[in-house]
C-alpha cells in the first residue's frame, strides 16, 4: 500500500516534470514570449497616438499662432531676397559690415576671402544660401563677429566652423604684427523664405 501511494506521488512529481517541460520548451518560446511583444508593442503604439492625437488637437492654436506672427513680421527670420543670387550679394555685404564693425579700419581683424556658393539642392521645402567664408582675427574680433552673425536677424547660421591659433598676423597699416591672432574658416548661411504652399521658387 505504502509503494503503491508512493508510486502515485512519483507518477505526479514525473507528469509535473513534463509538463513544465513542454512549456519551457514548447509554449513559452512559441506563445508566451510573442503575446508580451505583441502586447508590449501595442501599448507604444497606443502612446504615440495618444501623443500624435494631442498634437493634432492644437494644430488650429499652432495655425493661428504661425498667422499672427508672420502678419507682424514674425517671419523676417528669412532673407528677404526672392532669389539665391541676391541673397548671396546681401549675405556677403551684411558680413563686411560685421567685420568692420567688429574692426573698424581692420585694424584687428581682416576678411581673407568670402566665395558664394549660391543656394544648395535641397528637396525640403526650406532654400539654403551658403558663403565659405575666411578671416584673420584677434581673439576678441573673432567672437564679436560671430556672436554678430548669429545674433542677427535675418537669422544666419555659422557651420563647419575651423579656428587655427597663429603666433602672429599681419594688421593693415602697420610694420609690426600683432599676437595673438586667429585664421577663421567657417560656411556662413541662411534661408530663403518658402514659396507660398511649401513649392520651390525657380
Amino acid at each position: 500500500m505504502v509503494r503503491a501511494d508512493r508510486d502515485r506521488w512519483l507518477a505526479l512529481a514525473l507528469l509535473l516534470a513534463v509538463l513544465g517541460l513542454v512549456y519551457l520548451l514548447l509554449v513559452h518560446p512559441l506563445f508566451t514570449v510573442p503575446m508580451a511583444e505583441v502586447n508590449t508593442r501595442i501599448a507604444d503604439l497606443q502612446q504615440r497616438d495618444a501623443r500624435l492625437r494631442g498634437l493634432l488637437q492644437q494644430q488650429p492654436q499652432i495655425q493661428a499662432r504661425l498667422a499672427t506672427l508672420d502678419a507682424q513680421g514674425g517671419g523676417t527670420g528669412f532673407l528677404a531676397e526672392p532669389t539665391a543670387e541676391l541673397a548671396t550679394a546681401s549675405l556677403i555685404q551684411q558680413l563686411e559690415r560685421v567685420v568692420s564693425d567688429a574692426s573698424p579700419g581692420s585694424r584687428g581683424c581682416a576678411l581673407v576671402n568670402r566665395t558664394p556658393l549660391g543656394e544648395e539642392p535641397q528637396s525640403g521645402r526650406y532654400r539654403k544660401v551658403t558663403v565659405q567664408v575666411r578671416l584673420r582675427c584677434g581673439n576678441a574680433e573673432t567672437l564679436a563677429v560671430l556672436h554678430a552673425l548669429e545674433s542677427a536677424r535675418p537669422y544666419l547660421f555659422v557651420d563647419a566652423l575651423g579656428i587655427t591659433a597663429q603666433r602672429y598676423f599681419a594688421v593693415p597699416g602697420s610694420n609690426q604684427p600683432q599676437e595673438g591672432g586667429l585664421d577663421v574658416s567657417f560656411n556662413l548661411f541662411g534661408y530663403l523664405r518658402p514659396a507660398p504652399g511649401g513649392a520651390r521658387g525657380p
